[in-house]
């Protein structure tokens, strides 16, 4: 398509109000987040309102207002069945190294790290008085688990409670309103825009729906899988329960987080065997079974799962989500990792309503 200074003025406008939305959008984050979460609740619950709007009781029907309370607290108890299961193992695993006897731990891995030691000071040619290996452990596992650190811990859980239940009650309050009234978000995004771009953003709102629900059910899927796969291998090796099942969340959890997620679950989950072995197994076998374990599980997942999830959920290139990820890590951390997938794929969809005329534009959204 030929660029003519219509096209180049349309753009530049579009740009102008773009950034001014993703302002907007960051300046009231939370309420933005808040609302999201809603929509997202809103659609997985929608289907449980239309059924429960549709049965007749004697001649009288249940009203929407009611089908869509009954659907917020069926949701809630869902989640809340869940916490139940996983905190409980948090706390304790928690408690259990605040407890811990470092001398006992260390002693436990002397050997495995006094080889260790010696192939550093053999390849890098260290002093043996400079350079001690389980010192170096040993202080930097004291930093990690110490009191201190589990006392601010705890105060900042104390902090997240709050600001949960803050969170909770916003959120409920906006879900419920969203169910009981069918294309309330919609007609809040577009009252935002004029009224000649409401059937693109319809468009696009169909489009961001479909993409994101694709997306976000395949990976809350795949944590899952990972979460089970890992807690029945490492109690196959004879691990406890409780322990198996916190490498499992770990895991699942961390596995949100793409690439940098797994990496950080996976030096959690080796600082967990470090501390309460498998019983009647040397600490270095310990790690070694959850190395591998975690290797094999996640290699697995990597090559089968995530290039499905990834790529064709999203509808985009592998090198594409790839590369985008890395820009939004670099630019945000681990959040901006997390978000990347999503806000892309929003990006790129709004992109093809409104900006199809360009050739770069045409080809990176060729896809949806």
């Amino acid at each position: 398509m030929k660029t003519t200074p219509q096209t180049v003025l349309k753009f530049i406008v579009g740009a102008a109000i773009a950034t001014a939305v993703l302002f907007l959008v960051w300046y009231f984050s939370s309420i933005v987040v808040y609302i999201l979460v809603s929509a997202v609740l809103a659609v997985m619950g929608r289907p449980l309102v239309k059924r429960l709007s549709d049965l007749h009781i004697r001649g009288w029907r249940v009203p929407r207002w009611l089908a869509a309370l009954v659907t917020l607290v069926v949701i809630w108890a869902i989640f809340a069945a869940c916490f139940s299961l996983f905190v409980p193992l948090v706390f304790n695993k928690i408690n259990q190294f605040a407890h811990v006897d470092f001398t006992a731990v260390m002693s436990s891995i002397s050997e495995p790290v006094a080889r260790a030691q010696h192939d550093l000071q053999r390849l890098f040619a260290l002093p043996e008085s400079t350079f001690s290996l389980s010192e170096e452990l040993t202080t930097a596992m004291r930093q990690i688990i110490d009191l201190d650190s589990l006392n601010r811990l705890f105060s900042s859980v104390i902090g997240v409670v709050v600001s949960s239940v803050i969170a909770i009650f916003s959120i409920s309050f906006i879900t419920f309103f969203f169910l009981k009234e069918e294309g309330l978000f919609y007609a809040m995004v577009t009252a935002v825009f004029p009224e000649h771009y409401h059937e693109n953003i319809t468009r696009a709102l169909d489009s961001v729906t479909l993409l994101l629900g694709r997306y976000f059910t395949g990976i809350l899927t795949e944590s899952l899988l990972l979460m089970i796969a890992v807690s029945l291998v490492m109690m196959a090796f004879g691990m406890t329960t409780a322990d198996a099942a916190f490498i499992g969340l770990i895991m699942g959890v961390m596995n949100v987080v793409p690439y940098a997620g797994p990496l950080i679950g996976g030096i959690l989950s080796v600082l967990v065997g470090i501390v309460t072995p498998i019983e009647g197994m040397p600490v270095g076998h310990t790690v070694l079974v959850i190395v591998c374990t975690l290797l094999v599980i996640k290699g697995m997942d990597d090559f089968i799962l995530q290039p499905t999830l990834y790529s064709k959920r999203v509808k985009a290139h592998p090198l594409e989500v790839f590369l985008v990820i890395l820009i939004a890590g670099s630019l945000a951390g681990i959040l901006g990792m997390l978000l990347a997938i999503p806000s892309y794929t929003v990006l790129r969809v709004f992109a093809k309503e409104f900006f199809s005329q360009f050739s770069l534009v045409r080809k990176l959204t060729e896809k949806i």
